[in-house]
Parts: structure tokens; sequence; C-alpha cells
């Protein structure tokens, strides 16, 4: 249980942000006079985190939101930070409703690549018995990581886009949370225009399909495949994120047994050897990197954080000698196992 814990601090698996998700909520704070230093220190998120440009862990956001309602004392922190979000830009999302001739197409192709956003928004555009609305679906398995604050701050920064987007013609009809707790009536209402639902199966943003139609002012439909490739190679940039988590995974899952390589990794992801190669490689990394990053940081997590014997540990990372563990972990710290351990529980 207690190793199992250090491997899920290794970011094994783990759904992400782009880094702008996390960077609006810093802004929104800032606006709202809300103590950033404080409430950051608390989440255990650095200043560099928010901002950097890499994608950032959905439980980043959990203890993010968590620390914000703690600091602030406002169990509505979410929606009230919401008011405060900046609006949306620059990002390829918008690059591509900016190409589109009316909302509805622009909203489309936007959703066909949402996860450039954030791994929490799978939302589907419904159109059924008179009815239009956005859904993201029942609860899954980023709903574990994210919060109700993180949902309805959310809400608050879709709603404004759409306006942005329409000139002021979207307009919420009502809304639906998957969640049981939640805001006063007239808080939603005042916040986001409509009446909400709570305990909903799912969550859904109703609107009139009318607006669908609605020609975009700024569009550019020539740049149209520009901005679909952009947003095709970020994807697949993604993908190959992906690939490292699923490579760390099966490293995790395999190291103990000492039967730790490229081909049995290769196995478990049902792929051969030479197209995991390939693949790592296109991603800028290999097989042997990945590996010894991995027993790296688990090795410091390990010696920092648990009384756990030396000989158990070279056992854990799947080293088969005493004396090639700590030939590595000179090369990774140049310190041996017992000075490092020593200086962090110091």
């Amino acid at each position: 249980m207690v190793l199992w814990q250090y491997k899920e601090g290794l970011g094994v698996g783990q759904l992400t942000d782009a880094s702008v998700v996390l960077r609006l909520g810093y802004q929104a704070l800032r606006r709202a006079g809300l103590p950033t230093e404080k409430i950051l220190t608390k989440a255990g998120v650095a200043l560099n985190q928010v901002q950097t440009n890499r994608r950032t862990p959905l439980s980043a956001q959990h203890a993010f939101w968590s620390a914000a309602e703690d600091v602030s004392g406002d169990n509505d922190i979410g929606l009230h930070l919401g008011e405060h979000l900046p609006l949306y830009r620059g990002q390829v999302i918008e690059h591509l409703f900016l190409s589109s001739d009316n909302f509805g197409g622009g909203l489309k192709r936007a959703l066909a690549y949402q996860r450039l956003i954030s791994d929490a928004f799978h939302a589907v555009l419904v159109i059924e018995e008179g009815r239009c609305y956005l859904s993201n679906g029942t609860r899954g398995k980023a709903d574990n990581f994210v919060n109700r604050h993180f949902t309805e701050c959310a809400m608050a920064g879709v709603i404004r886009f759409f306006k942005f987007m329409t000139e002021g013609r979207f307009e919420p009809l009502y809304i639906d949370f998957n969640f049981e707790q939640g805001a006063a009536d007239e808080e939603y209402l005042r916040v986001y225009g409509c009446p909400v639902s709570l305990e909903q199966r799912e969550t859904r943003l109703y609107f009139d399909a009318s607006v669908l139609d609605y020609p975009l002012w700024q569009a550019e439909p020539e740049l149209i495949q520009l901005h679909e490739q952009l947003a095709l190679e970020k994807l697949q940039e993604l993908a190959r994120y992906d690939l490292v988590g699923e490579v760390r995974r099966a490293i995790g899952a395999t190291l103990e047994s000492g039967e730790t390589t490229l081909e049995t990794v290769a196995a478990q992801l049902k792929i051969t050897p030479r197209r995991l190669r390939t693949q790592l490689s296109d991603a800028q990394t290999s097989f042997q990197q990945i590996l010894s990053d991995y027993r790296c940081r688990l090795a410091k997590r390990l010696l920092a954080g648990t009384n756990e014997s030396i000989e158990k540990i070279v056992y854990l990372t799947g080293f088969s000698e005493p004396s090639t563990f700590y030939r590595a972990f000179k090369r990774w710290s140049n310190e041996t196992p017992v000075e490092y351990r020593k200086r962090k529980q110091r």
C-alpha cells in the first residue's frame, strides 16, 4: 500500500490539464483580491507550475480548489471566482472558432479537440426533441480528481466565451450539475443568469439551438485547414505524452519482478518492441531514459519519505545488486543513498 502511494506520486497514468487552466484560476484569484501565495502554498502548487506551459495533473486542480475554499472561507469559491475568470483567448480552440462560418461549426470543431484543454472535459453536443444542450457525461474517472468548484468556475468561463463568440447572443436556458451540494438558487441565477438543478445524472448546459446558426463576425474560413492541422499536431503530441505515461505505469507494475525490459513493457502495451522504440523516439525520449528516471525518482521518494532499508529499496527499484544501485544513485544525485537520506530526513 505504501509503495503504491509512492508510485502514484510519480505521475503514473495521470489525467492532466493544459497549463492555461490552472493559470486562469490563478488570475481569477488575483482579480478577486485573495492571497494567492498562501493558497498556492497550501495546495502544494509552485508558482512556476502556474507560469509554465507544461500540462498539470488534475490532482493539482483538486488541491488548488480545496486550498482556495479553506483559505477564503467561501463554500462557493468556484462559482464566485468564475465571475473573475479572464476571457479564454489565444489558444487553438479559439482559433478553430475564428475560422468557422458560424457558432455551431466552431463548437463542433472545438469539441473534437477539447482534450487539448483538459482531460476533465468530454462534452458532446445533443439536439433532440426540441432541446439543445452540451453534456459532459455521467461521472467518470476525472470526477475523482476535480470537485464542484472546478466545474462551477469552468461553467462560468464557458458561458462567457460563448457570449464573446456570438456578440452576446448566446444565453444559457438552464444548467444541470451532477453533484449533490451546491450554492443557493439565487446565487446561481445571479452568476449564470439561469436556473440550476443539482443531483442530476449528467452535467448539462441547455441553450437555444438557433444560436448554432449565428454567423461569426471574425470568421476566417480560409484558415480552417491551417488551424485544424495545428490542433491535430497538438493532439498527437498529447498522445505521445500519454504513451510515456503508459510506459511508466508498465514499469511500475513490473519493476519488482526484475523483468522490466523494452520487450516486456511492449508486450504489456500490446505493441511490438520496434514500434515502441520508434514512438518513444518520436516523443524525444527512450525506454532506458524513462526507466532510469522512474527508478531515480522512486528511490529518492523512498529514501526521503520512508524508513525502508537500503536493501529493500534496491529490490523495490528493480536492481539485482546493491552495488549497481549505489553506482546508479551516485550518478543521479552525486550522493550515496545514505547521504541523501540523512540530508532529506534531517
